[in-house]
Parts: C-alpha cells; structure tokens; sequence
C-alpha cells in the first residue's frame, strides 16, 4: 500500500495510506528513496502556508528527494532501478522570465512540494521525464537528496559573489548556512564567522570550516575583531535575519538574504541599511545548478552527508517535523525513508 505524509493544518502530521494518481504523458514513475524535510516545509508546518502558497487539507511536501525509476525511460537514456534526483521546478519555459534564464522566478511554475502541487513524502511518486537528473553510480539516496538545498545554496553563492580572502558574515548554521559555509570556503571567501544562537549548529559550523562562531550580532560585533562585514549572508527563519543582517554589515557591504522568515514577514529599522547604502540581493530557489552540484559532492569538496543527523522511516514524519520546529538539540538535517 502506497504510503504518504500529509498535512492536515498547522502542526497537525499525520502517516497514512496515499492514492496515488495515474502517470500523464511524459511522467515518469519513481519509487522514493529518501526525502529531506526542508526549512519551507517547516514553515508549512509551523505558518499553514508562505505567502500565497497556503497548505490545504492533505497537502503532501516533499521537494527534496531521489528514488529509483520503476520503468526505462528511453527518451532520457535510464533504465529500470536507476537512482535518480529530481528538479522539483517545473517552470514553464516560454514566459519572459524563463527564456531571460530565470526558470526559479517562473509565475506560473508547478513546483513538486509546494501548494497545491503535492510533494515527494509518499512510496511513489509520477514526475515529468524532462525533471529527472541522472547520478553518479557512487551516488546514495542522501547524496541525491541534498542535491536541491545545495543547489539553492550555490545560488546563494552566485548571488553573492565573494571575493578572494573576503571576510564574511554568516548568519544561519542551519542545513542551507552549512552548505553555504562549505561553498564560500571552495569560492576563495577569507574567513567566515558565523552567528548561529543554536549550539549544536555553532559546533556543527565549526567543524566545517568557520573560523568562530557567535550566539548573536551583538557577540560578533564585539569578538569578531571588526566594524562590520563587506559581505553578509543570511540564512535564518527568523524575522530579525534582515535586520541582523543589515547591523553585521560595514558601510557600503553586501548582503544575501537566503532564509525564509517565521510569519513571512521581516522587522527593521528602514534607515540603517539605507545610511549604509547597503546592496541588497534575495534567493529565490535555485537556477540550472544540479551539473555543479553534483560535481561538488563527487569530487568530495562539498560534504553533505555532514549535514545529516538523522534517517528515518515515514512513520517517523510528525516526531521529525515536531523536533525540528522546536529546535531540539543534535538536529540538523532529517530524511524520510518512505521504502525503508
């Protein structure tokens, strides 16, 4: 019996069996190996929705996932029993935003996992062909899971555009901060504190590659050893990331806002980033980067699987959603195994 995760309204989650819908031309069914619970889902969890993608009654998340292929899919080259990823971005490919190259800010996209377009947390899953990313034979599930948050993380990147040894501000040493820690490290970024209030996170921060890590802006202004950044990235749910951002920042900075706020809406003073005439980049989802990400996580210089702290089968669905919301200590990363 086809099983799935579903919400039923803020904080409810509940396991239970799925119908699974029939194929359309040009979908492909997968068997879902693993699947990570992500910050936006969180955020369906905890808010019933993000702007104007409100969760309805039994929404199935889940954008981040691979799984095999349970039939050939000969226009792409793939055999039956295949691990692959999935781009969760169906954008249309014909409005202007699409043919400017920025298929993330597609208006009109189906996207897998967020409102109304159900999500991967089930046993199968039917996915257009042309979203399939084909993987290293080395790779496993989590591998090809973690592809999606890094690829959202080297968007971040791009955006920011680091410079050689150029100190950084890190703010957010949750699963999206680790990746973009590891990234600014490979981009030739000087030293990169991190503000993280979570003390696990700090230690995980530590361990790859931080040079210090502080509880608050206020601690880093007064330990970091310097006036403020010239680039701030941001990577919290929290709705004093911008403002926390725009105060680590030196005069004339950068800063990248990654995070998705608790509430979907930001507090700030409106004069201090504008009297530091500060630049000011948002992240929105990813662009084409699952080529770079895989290569990163195949030639070892991006570790993802240090960002996971725990697997479990989809029984396990609203325990994982509930420590994560609440911030239990050791959790970073979780992945359900629906077939585990």
């Amino acid at each position: 019996m086809n099983q799935a995760v579903f919400f039923r309204g803020v904080r409810d989650v509940r396991v239970g069996p799925y119908n699974l819908r029939e194929g359309r031309p040009g979908e492909t069914l997968i068997e879902v190996a693993a699947v990570g619970i992500c910050g936006s889902d969180l955020h369906y969890y905890k808010d019933g929705g993000i702007g104007a993608a409100q969760v309805g009654d039994a929404f199935v998340p889940g954008h981040e996932f691979g799984g095999y292929l349970a039939e050939d899919v000969p226009e792409r080259g793939l055999r039956r029993g295949a691990l692959v990823a999935v781009d969760p971005n169906g954008s249309c490919g014909t409005c202007e935003w699409c043919r400017e190259g920025f298929g993330n800010l597609c208006p009109t996209v189906e996207f897998i996992g967020a409102p109304p377009f159900d999500g991967a947390m089930a046993s199968k899953i039917w996915v257009p062909a042309k979203q399939i990313v084909p993987l290293p034979e080395t790779f496993t599930p989590l591998d090809a899971v973690m592809l999606e948050p890094l690829g959202v993380a080297i968007h971040a990147v791009d955006l920011a555009r680091p410079r050689l040894l150029e100190p950084v501000a890190l703010l957010g040493a949750g699963p999206i901060g680790l990746l973009i820690l590891q990234l600014l490290k490979v981009a030739g970024a000087g030293a990169v504190d991190v503000v993280e209030p979570l003390a696990h996170r700090r230690d995980a921060a530590l361990a790859l590659g931080a040079r210090a890590a502080f509880a608050s802006v206020a601690d880093l202004a007064t330990g970091g050893g310097v006036n403020g950044r010239p680039l701030v990235v941001e990577a919290t749910n929290s709705p004093h990331g911008f403002r926390d951002a725009v105060l680590a920042a030196k005069i004339g900075g950068r800063v990248v806002l990654t995070g998705i706020p608790d509430g979907d809406s930001y507090t700030l003073p409106a004069a201090d980033p504008r009297r530091r005439g500060l630049g000011i980049k948002f992240v929105r989802r990813m662009g084409d980067d699952y080529p770079r990400a895989i290569e990163l996580v195949a030639s070892g210089r991006v570790d993802v699987r240090a960002v996971v702290t725990h697997q479990a089968p989809l029984a396990a669905a609203p325990d994982l959603f509930a420590a994560l919301a609440d911030n239990r200590p050791g959790y970073l990363k979780a992945l359900l195994l629906p077939n585990g």
